[in-house]
């Protein structure tokens, strides 16, 4: 299949606008086909992230609650008031399951965003515009451990903020407080820790970095996105998860993804602030527009009620308990997947991780381990400086015979990189999976990619 046009040989290629409307009856047959096609790579458990939920009947219950309310504009509200309701409990919830109620000398809110990406900028514009509102700073600096999401880079790029990156320690893959508060200065409105970061599945130190968020008077965001809707029922499991959320003094802001471990559909992500004044910052004001005074409580304008709708059912049909209940299965099969790891003296695993974790090689290159277990189906993630995979556990991942079939498979890997390590691998370092092809670090490779997916963006010509 070709990765620039994807199923061109089985169902054609649009060259532009059809001249006549297909039968609704042939377009649903059509994207059945693929929708089984794609759900049957991932319904294996063998795919790291990506698919947090895969219940299937999850999905449809939330399709249901989606399909009431998808043609439904949130942006007014005097038509749709249910957002009101639908976007402030599932706020509501979030800021309980995060211990908002810690905070006693504020007033803690939050929104509803696009994604993680997106509660990110939205984080970082409110901080630039406190910081130009209270501190008079025209010339705003960001700072973050290197292991932070590139989300953050992008917001920073986005909206004119230098970006400081920190290096982080090597063997722990933790932030280094000491070296974050050296790259603070006057211009400084802010600084992120992560719990936990993507690559290592590692949490900062967040207790210590608030702590000089007090002392040098910033704002410090905690970049729950992947680990903001799992790891608060790991500690309520007693599992070894350090603090992370308002209960820690100096942390202003965290970010969790709902369509990640909140099992909500793809496409929201809630912001938590721990004072109102700070979300102020988010809100667009207009009033001398001619077409009426105009407002928007984000970057936003036009979104759909489905999706907070979906979320927020998804939210209530789980409750506590729910989450509970699937947190426990994911950890002790993190766990469990982990240990199979350290039973080979060749691999290491990188960290202190919980339900993410990343192992490399001190003896071959990991990615010949990749190779061997992309060939038993298993789809990774792939890391660089150093190179290493990780896994990303979730709900698909807890069903019967996985982990045995992790083990066994990571046996053959294993032996697979010991005979083939004088070549080199065919698998490499790509945000969102291990991809095929050449491993280089000119750029050549990435910008190849980067050209195909313009292409795809880009209308083809007609013949």
């Amino acid at each position: 299949m070709s990765r620039t046009y994807p199923y061109a040989e089985s169902h054609g290629v649009l060259r532009g606008m059809p001249s006549e409307g297909r039968s609704r009856s042939a377009i649903i047959d059509e994207l059945a086909t693929i929708a089984t096609d794609e759900d049957a790579r991932w319904e294996t458990g063998q795919c790291s992230g990506t698919m947090y939920c895969g219940d299937h009947d999850h999905y449809a219950f939330m399709a249901q609650v989606y399909e009431r309310f998808a043609h439904v504009n949130v942006l007014q509200r005097d038509m749709c008031p249910s957002a009101t309701r639908f976007e402030g409990e599932i706020i509501a919830m979030t800021l309980d399951m995060l211990h908002a109620d810690a905070v006693t000398d504020s007033e803690p809110v939050g929104i509803i965003t696009t994604g993680g990406s997106g509660s990110i900028l939205h984080a970082v514009l409110a901080y630039r515009e406190q910081a130009r509102a209270e501190r008079n700073i025209s010339q705003p600096n960001f700072v973050k451990p290197e292991t932070g999401h590139p989300a953050f880079d992008k917001a920073c790029h986005l909206l004119g903020i230098e970006m400081r990156q920190v290096p982080v320690d090597p063997t722990t893959t933790r932030a280094d407080p000491a070296a974050m508060n050296e790259a603070i200065d006057a211009d400084t409105i802010a600084m992120v820790g992560s719990a936990c970061n993507y690559g290592y599945g590692t949490i900062d130190p967040i207790e210590d970095l608030g702590q000089i968020a007090l002392d040098r008077n910033i704002g410090f965001h905690v970049d729950g996105c992947l680990g903001g809707f799992i790891l608060p029922w790991g500690q309520e499991l007693g599992y070894d998860i350090p603090l992370f959320d308002f209960r820690v003094p100096g942390v202003t802001s965290i970010s969790a993804d709902t369509h990640k471990y909140g099992y909500g559909f793809k496409g929201t992500s809630v912001l938590t602030f721990r004072d109102i004044s700070l979300r102020n910052g988010q809100y667009f004001y207009m009033t001398d527009w001619t077409g009426g005074k105009y407002a928007s409580p984000g970057i936003e304008g036009s979104r759909s009620g489905g999706l907070l709708a979906a979320t927020w059912a998804a939210m209530v049909s789980l409750g506590k308990e729910g989450y509970m209940g699937y947190a426990k299965q994911i950890f002790e099969t993190a766990f469990a997947m982990q240990e199979a790891v350290k039973s080979h003296s060749e691999l290491r695993i990188v960290g202190d991780p919980t339900f993410c974790f990343s192992f490399t090689s001190d003896d071959f290159n990991i990615y010949h381990v990749n190779d061997s277990l992309s060939t038993k189906g298993w789809r990774l993630n792939g890391q660089q400086y150093p190179d290493s995979i990780h896994m990303a556990v979730t709900r698909p991942q807890i069903r019967p015979g996985l982990v045995e079939a992790w083990a066994d498979d990571l046996d053959e890997a294993v032996t697979y990189a010991h005979q083939h390590s004088d070549e080199t691998p065919l698998s490499g370092a790509i945000y969102g999976g291990v991809e095929g092809g050449p491993t280089e670090e000119s750029g050549d490779f990435i910008r190849s990619i980067m050209e195909n997916m313009m292409d795809r963006q880009q209308a083809l010509p007609v013949v």
